[in-house]
């Protein structure tokens, strides 16, 4: 798995270079649209060098997608996002993360759900109801790497900015769970449902969401006190926020609660704490440099492995229908999931359809519903999901990403 890291950490480098120089493209639209160009290159030499081929193959194969991202990078970048997320700021939107984070989610998943599963009778493809909710689950929320990664290039109101950084932030923890919980109804029969199986869910989103904010929160505020005990150390400093983030997930896993919304709450915390400190300027600042050094470089090899392992896929073409019906849907479901919260709150914006449809746009997919996807077994229409899951991140990614800019200009202006 090393090797492998290394040589996509290589091809991230490389590429970085090829776009700062001459395409210029956001960082983690440049890297992907590389790297599928990449693999067609690749398949298409398949005949001629057949060695090249499964050297090829083997790489990305062997970096392990889901290991990576889920025992790897994702506490890094959840904790590197949150460092920079400005806490009053957050506090004056946090009805609207907050109903975006947990309403907004189960509106989207059920409405995928049901919508992809009758999509998918539509054209005669074999999809169980609850595979078709697991689907719902995995792509309803908005992935925080992607999110934060294309709005660090885009210029929008800064409510609307905390709004979309807020709830991609909170609502991938929320997201798992409620994964987590259709995984459970997925591996019951029918008749065995009852009761217990709901409150089996509910004891899990008690322990993983609240149980993760719960531990966050103690992990931020220990972190905090000992930076600042140690403001004359800058490089000690930086060595234990790194130690929050590995150590700190790790134990998350270890005692059931959430990571993702844990690292969330840490590097809020953390970093809130510190911007105000005036007395640990130096520790202020190399934490800054060397988290937003680490955030660019992991974003990097991120996206040139969702690129790389599109080959991955297994080509069918109801699968390709379904795979376009799946955007569609997931559109439509991300408006109405907005939609609806958005309109129990209070606003001052004179066009409120306009945020509605700016924040629907802006709801990126990324590795994370990947991730959660190659996760699944044979047995819950593995190839299919994956599929579809691999064509909904890569339109979220290559289009609203490249134009979410271009559209909040145009409809504010």
């Amino acid at each position: 798995m090393l090797q492998s890291f290394s040589i996509i950490f290589s091809i991230a480098a490389f590429f970085s270079f090829i776009n700062y120089k001459w395409l210029k493209l956001p960082a983690t639209i440049g890297l992907m649209a590389m790297s599928l160009v990449t693999v067609v290159l690749i398949l298409l030499s398949k005949s001629v060098f057949p060695d090249f081929y499964v050297f090829f193959c083997d790489i990305v194969a062997n970096s392990d997608f889901k290991t990576l991202l889920f025992e790897g990078i994702l506490s890094f970048l959840l904790f590197a996002g949150a460092l920079h997320v400005n806490i009053e700021e957050l506090a004056r939107e946090k009805w609207s993360v907050l109903l975006f984070a947990t309403f907004g989610v189960l509106i989207s998943t059920g409405l995928v759900g049901g919508l992809i599963y009758y999509a998918a009778q539509w054209i005669g493809v074999e999809l169980s109801f609850l595979n078709a909710l697991l689907f719902g689950a995995l792509i309803s929320p908005t992935d925080p790497i992607a999110v934060l990664a294309i709005l660090k290039k885009t210029k929008i109101a800064k409510n609307l900015q905390v709004k979309i950084e807020g709830e991609s932030l909170f609502n991938d923890g929320i997201g798992v769970v409620v994964f987590m919980g259709i995984l459970i109804l997925s591996g019951m029969e029918t008749t065995t449902i009852d009761n217990a199986v709901g409150l089996e869910i509910g004891k899990l989103f008690l322990e993983e969401a609240i149980g993760g904010i719960i531990y966050g929160a103690v992990l931020g505020f220990v972190g905090y006190l000992s930076i600042k005990s140690i403001d004359k150390n800058p490089q000690l400093a930086v060595m234990i926020s790194l130690a929050i983030a590995m150590g700190g997930y790790t134990i998350a896993s270890l005692i059931h609660v959430s990571g993702p919304l844990a690292m969330v709450v840490s590097g809020i915390i953390i970093g809130n704490q510190i911007n105000v400190a005036s007395n640990i300027g130096a520790t202020q600042k190399l934490l800054n440099d060397i988290w937003e050094i680490l955030d660019d470089v992991l974003n990097g090899v991120l996206f040139v492995l969702i690129g790389l392992s599109i080959h991955l896929l297994k080509f069918e073409m109801n699968h390709l229908v379904l795979g376009v019906l799946a955007i569609v849907i997931v559109l439509i479901a991300r408006f109405l999931a907005v939609l609806l919260p958005y309109s129990l709150l209070k606003h001052s914006e004179r066009s409120p359809l306009k945020t509605v449809f700016v924040l629907s746009w802006g709801g990126l997919r990324g590795g994370i519903s990947i991730a959660l996807a190659l996760s699944l077994t044979d047995n819950l229409a593995s190839e299919m999901i994956l599929f579809i899951t691999y064509s909904v991140v890569l339109f979220s990614i290559l289009v609203q990403g490249l134009t979410v800019g271009p559209i909040v200009k145009k409809i504010y202006n």
